[in-house]
């Protein structure tokens, strides 16, 4: 007589615990590949200032590649490695490319345009830029107008007079615009506020190995023109203090983010903003 056949059991496996090991180098490898992206590819950039005013707004975020110029010891995302000399694959960066740029004293980054090269003979007068003899195209434009926020306040003692109310009942910054045409034909927009002292500068000449840097802001920007002491550039840097080119605005907040609030991420955001390429324009 057949036994009735029953069900095998088997028996539950045993419930494993977490292997903390393999999680730990998962972040690891994941942390890595970040970071080798913010210092080798593109990395994101917060606007902190003022200087680069028309064109960036305190407040904007955007994109910097890094790969352009090739790559140099300030390239890593953190600034721990002392000065080498050289670039790995380097090449120049051309007449009116915006760049951040590590000053030679300090371990933030600023962010500036490249004015003149190696070789290039470079002076102001009256607020305007002379380059190799020879005086820059200039056009007065109409005046800007940037909204009064948080980030942008518009303060009457770095802007006396220039603060409006429209006819929408809203207020303004509204500020003078002269655009600038390099010799490359390259061109773009700068503010000129008053008469100060960076108005008038050199000749000098801009040493191999070296950029020369502005601020579009002229009046309100601590670059080439400015010495170490007053936190500016000191004169043309390193061209191996560059790290990057911005290429374009991601987003612009207004200053009135509250980390605690999720509906001020986004009532604060600038619109029209995202997007803006960074790049100058080019006369056809």
């Amino acid at each position: 007589m057949t036994e009735p056949q029953t069900e095998a059991t088997t028996p539950t496996a045993a419930k494993q615990g977490t292997d903390w090991w393999a999680e730990a180098r998962s972040l690891f490898w994941l942390v890595l590949a970040v970071l080798g992206f913010h210092s080798f590819i593109a990395k994101p950039f917060y606007i902190p200032s003022e200087s680069m005013m028309p064109i960036l707004l305190k407040g904007d975020r955007l994109v910097v590649t890094k790969y352009p110029y090739g790559w140099s010891y300030v390239s890593p995302s953190f600034h721990i490695l002392p000065f080498i000399s050289g670039r790995l694959f380097g090449r120049l960066p051309k007449r009116g490319d915006i760049v951040i740029v590590k000053p030679v004293n300090l371990s933030s980054d600023y962010i500036k345009r490249v004015i003149g090269l190696p070789g290039d003979t470079i002076a102001l007068e009256n607020g305007r830029v002379i380059l190799n003899g020879k005086m820059l195209a200039y056009e007065q434009r109409p005046p800007i107008l940037v909204p009064v926020d948080a980030n942008a306040p518009c303060e009457d003692r770095y802007y006396p007079g220039d603060r409006i109310t429209a006819a929408d009942g809203k207020e303004y910054c509204r500020l003078p615009v002269v655009r600038e045409t390099l010799p490359n034909g390259r061109y773009y927009d700068t503010l000129d506020l008053e008469i100060s002292q960076f108005d008038n500068y050199g000749p000098i000449r801009v040493p191999p190995g070296r950029v020369f840097l502005m601020g579009d802001n002229r009046d309100r920007s601590a670059d080439s023109r400015v010495s170490l002491d007053a936190d500016g550039l000191g004169g043309p840097v390193p061209w191996e203090n560059l790290g990057g080119r911005a290429e374009f605005i991601t987003f612009s907040l207004d200053g009135t983010t509250q980390l605690w609030n999720p509906i001020s991420w986004v009532t604060a955001l600038r619109g029209g903003r995202a997007g803006t390429s960074l790049h100058p324009a080019t006369i056809k």
